[in-house]
């Protein structure tokens, strides 16, 4: 089977026009149903995970809202206050195409998920193919870890991922109230954080097994960076970097404010390497779209 996660950062500003993470989520359930990959006919199955913001009601409605209505998709949610809301966790996930992990707290998320068992039941479905996405600290998740503000307003280095991928990740890259570029930069240079990936907002980072196949955007020019330390206490990554690049759109640029446009089936990749040498700065047929 082939592993798969879809790690990023949502849309905390959209502007007017855009479509929040749902393009994003789009794309992950798009994984789950490659072209002439012999999948049956039907539905992809969708489990929606709110537990980072405490199983939310405002948050499960909004994504029933959305994909509950529709014929393509097969939404369900998995709930665990105050106990989980299917009676057997693990075979419910393990059946699975997608799932869906929402941003909040990853310090509690992760709290919540030990004590019901589901890092194990996680690395299952991994291995057994389900498509694993989240945003935020649903992309940290997969992650060894990294910058977070679930203890503070402060940044403070968080390395209790599930360690799937073995780096960490930054979110919210370029987010302008709170210093993510910098923090996370500087985490990665002490050590703190080993190297990873950064994400700016409408930018997903698709695993395929351990290894970093793409970035995807949905906001012109948003980018992915590679972060690592450059063996003299700093960091390379930073803004203007050799390890910047351009993300493969998933909207065209004349479509960017449109809902409902599909990923263009000759939009080109942009592929970065893990851990070594910085990936080729790629630009794109045509401009990245924004996202959630």
């Amino acid at each position: 089977m082939i592993r798969q996660v879809f790690a990023f950062s949502g849309l905390l500003s959209p502007a007017p026009g855009e479509r929040g993470s749902q393009v994003l989520v789009e794309h992950a359930l798009a994984l789950a149903r490659p072209a002439g990959g012999g999948r049956p006919p039907g539905p992809v199955r969708l489990c929606y995970v709110p537990t980072a913001v405490g199983d939310d009601p405002a948050a499960v409605e909004a994504y029933q809202r959305v994909f509950g209505a529709r014929s393509d998709v097969d939404l369900t949610v998995l709930r665990l206050f105050p106990q989980p809301s299917v009676a057997d966790v693990r075979e419910h996930l393990l059946r699975q195409e997608v799932v869906l992990v929402e941003g909040g707290s990853v310090v509690n998320l992760m709290a919540v998920w030990r004590a019901h068992g589901l890092p194990e039941v996680l690395r299952e479905c991994w291995e057994a193919g389900v498509v694993l996405a989240g945003s935020s600290a649903g992309s940290l998740v997969w992650h060894l870890g990294g910058p977070t503000d679930s203890w503070r307003d402060q940044l403070d280095p968080f390395t209790d991922g599930l360690g799937l991928l073995r780096y960490s990740n930054g979110v919210h890259d370029d987010l302008t109230d709170q210093p993510r570029r910098e923090g996370y930069r500087r985490m990665v240079a002490s050590r703190e954080l080993p190297a990873g990936y950064a994400t700016e907002d409408g930018v997903g980072l698709h695993y395929v097994g351990t290894q970093l196949a793409e970035a995807v955007s949905m906001r012109p020019g948003a980018r992915a960076w590679e972060v690592r330390p450059d063996g003299a206490g700093g960091c390379l990554g930073a803004p203007g970097g050799a390890a910047a690049h351009l993300s493969r759109p998933l909207i065209p640029d004349d479509a960017a404010s449109s809902a409902g446009r599909r990923t263009p089936p000759t939009a080109r990749r942009a592929p970065a390497r893990a851990g070594g040498a910085p990936p080729r700065r790629t630009r794109p047929s045509q401009p990245a779209g924004a996202g959630g």
